[in-house]
């Protein structure tokens, strides 16, 4: 048995899948623990995270882990991706630095809360450019990590749950009530091992229940299979001069360029049309008090 459900129960986890290779993403916001999390599901330190000498990545990081069963386990870490800080350039890039990475779609999309903060707007807003950046499909295919487990003491996950705000059960609802509880902290081997064990069951669900099928975007899979028309053609060419190749590789950056801008040019369009719709709203709030004041 695995991940908790709001209401208590535990889930009934589907048999894995034949497919060996697995890609999750993690997301979330600054402080909740993403990177700790892909540490503990990595099994070692591969991401910086806050607490780190080092200080914290501002890239997206792919790192990989074998299980004993046989399956790769890809984990893509977005560190302050979807913080209200970050600038809508580097959300694009990011973005399409993420897609590349995960060659063969995204099976799972972990959301890192921690049960040491309040459920605020901040989260909702990740959430919401999730959708916005992904599309609305991409909810199938998200499960919740609550970090600091080792705060509950003898609290279950389900305790939790059952006090809850309305606004993170609407969000639990969205991701189909698929959670589980993470304790990054703790050296107790059969603890990670549960826990562990818990989200990977999950992620099996999540990939069960989308017919196996990864999350891959349209509009990113036509654009990506052009950029490997046009690398294949690079890697081909034998005789060709220089600047035939130059020329290509060329071309090659300017695919990968316009997917990036693709974002920024959504961001921009809707947010003019925000601004217009402002504008007419208090253009008609003048007429009406002009007409009043006629009358």
């Amino acid at each position: 048995m695995g991940g908790s459900a709001i209401g208590g129960g535990d889930w009934e986890f589907t048999p894995p899948l034949k497919e060996k290779n697995r890609t999750v993403i993690l997301v979330g916001r600054t402080g909740n623990g993403k990177s700790s999390t892909g540490n503990s599901i990595l099994g070692a330190k591969a991401f910086k995270s806050e607490l780190s000498s080092g200080g914290v990545t501002i890239t997206c990081e792919l790192h990989s882990t074998h299980h004993e069963n046989g399956h790769t386990l890809n984990v893509i870490d977005t560190p302050g991706l979807f913080d209200s800080s970050t600038e809508l350039a580097l959300i694009g890039n990011e973005i399409v630095k993420c897609i590349s990475m995960a060659k063969d779609g995204i099976h799972a999309v972990l959301v890192v809360l921690s049960v040491r903060t309040r459920f605020s707007q901040e989260e909702v807003s990740v959430i919401e450019s999730l959708t916005k950046f992904f599309g609305n499909k991409i909810s199938d295919y998200m499960i919740v990590i609550f970090t600091g487990g080792d705060d509950l003491e003898n609290k279950t996950l389900g305790d939790y749950l059952r006090g809850c705000p309305e606004l993170l059960k609407e969000t639990l609802r969205m991701c189909g009530n698929r959670c589980v509880l993470f304790d990054n902290r703790t050296n107790d081997a059969s603890k990670k091992s549960k826990q562990l064990n818990e989200l990977l069951s999950l992620v099996d669900v999540v990939v069960y229940n989308n017919g196996g099928k990864p999350y891959t975007d349209e509009l990113f899979a036509q654009m990506k299979k052009q950029k490997d028309l046009l690398a294949a053609e690079v890697s081909t060419l034998v005789g060709c001069s220089k600047q035939d190749i130059s020329e290509l590789k060329e071309q090659l950056k300017m695919v990968t360029y316009m997917v990036s801008l693709i974002f920024v040019y959504i961001e921009v369009f809707l947010g003019i049309i925000n601004y217009l719709h402002k504008l007419t709203q208090i253009s008609m709030s003048f007429r009406l008090n002009i007409i009043s004041i006629s009358f």
